[in-house]
């Protein structure tokens, strides 16, 4: 882990350290430590409108998922979350959505395969336009909102999303669920990087329920913590009906959402828990690597 990076992962009150380097540069850590990457949403902005608190969320996350521009964003605001990202040492990402500016992408556009295809590859290539500028490599794509949802059932929407991530550049690493875009990612030699969404219920299929459930979102950061930690470490989650259940998958990636009222004190308890858990947040590209090879996760 590079010096900036670790001096940026820290807890926003009392700086406590949550991964020291030693004198080499190196970890002390075990090897064996759970790794796990924290991602939130950034550059949601567009024109005048300002959504999110970005410069806060740095403190707490190892990478973000970057606006491309249509669901949200503009140039301006590309260029400036990218720049904001490489100075807080956060590795980036291209999170693509429907051109759907007025439903920020969470409205379903009934749009062909050619189309999918076409506008994902579009928004990859912006986004990169701009990381190459501040001399970043983008690290993964996550598809944005209704249709990373969809795609996570709807073959169309896998096959196009993927596609476009494999002929642009098949060393990004795709963040998503369990389901059938995890399935084209890795027909296509594509790394998949398992995410769970801290910040939001789950239902007994190992899903998240919808955002109009009264537990849809979770506003105890408290909690949000306590189950970030337990899903990384045992790989179980709590219900919204109260059960405890398998996730089935391994958690690379916990999410949180930069849209959430409460997002910046779900990020200091989630940071909590995981150091209190013995859990070192890494980057995509180290959790993946470290990842156990015969770790089982069903699809």
């Amino acid at each position: 882990m590079s010096q900036s990076k670790a001096a940026n992962f820290r807890l926003a009150q009392g700086n406590e350290p949550v991964s020291q380097p030693d004198m080499d540069g190196k970890d002390t850590q075990d090897m064996s430590t759970k790794k796990v990457a924290i991602v939130a949403d950034m550059g949601e902005s567009f024109g005048n409108y300002t959504l999110g608190n970005d410069k806060e969320l740095l403190k707490f996350i190892s990478t973000a998922n970057v606006a491309c521009g249509f669901h949200a964003s503009d140039p301006r605001v590309m260029d400036a979350t990218v720049a904001a990202c490489v100075e807080a040492g956060v590795d980036v990402g291209a999170h693509p959505g429907y051109p759907d500016l007025v439903g920020f992408g969470r409205r379903l556009i009934e749009a062909s395969e050619e189309e999918i295809r076409t506008d994902v590859l579009y928004q990859i290539g912006a986004l990169d336009a701009f990381a190459r500028t501040h001399h970043m490599k983008i690290t993964h794509v996550a598809p944005h909102g209704r249709m990373g949802s969809i795609a996570q059932t709807d073959p169309v929407h896998a096959r196009a999303i993927t596609d476009a991530i494999a002929a642009y550049d098949p060393s990004y690493a795709v963040i998503c669920q369990r389901g059938v875009l995890a399935q084209e990612a890795q027909k296509r030699g594509l790394k998949v990087a398992y995410v769970f969404l801290a910040d939001r219920g789950y239902g007994e299929d190992g899903w998240p329920v919808s955002r109009h459930h009264p537990n849809g979102l979770l506003h105890d950061p408290k909690r949000v913590g306590q189950r970030a930690a337990q899903v990384v470490t045992k790989g179980t989650v709590e219900t919204v009906d109260g059960k405890t259940i398998e996730l089935g998958h391994p958690a690379d990636v916990l999410l949180l959402h930069g849209d959430h009222p409460q997002v910046l004190e779900n990020g200091i308890s989630v940071r909590r828990g995981l150091a209190a858990a013995s859990v070192e947040v890494s980057s995509i590209a180290e959790v993946l690597a470290a990842r156990d090879p015969v770790d089982a996760f069903s699809l």
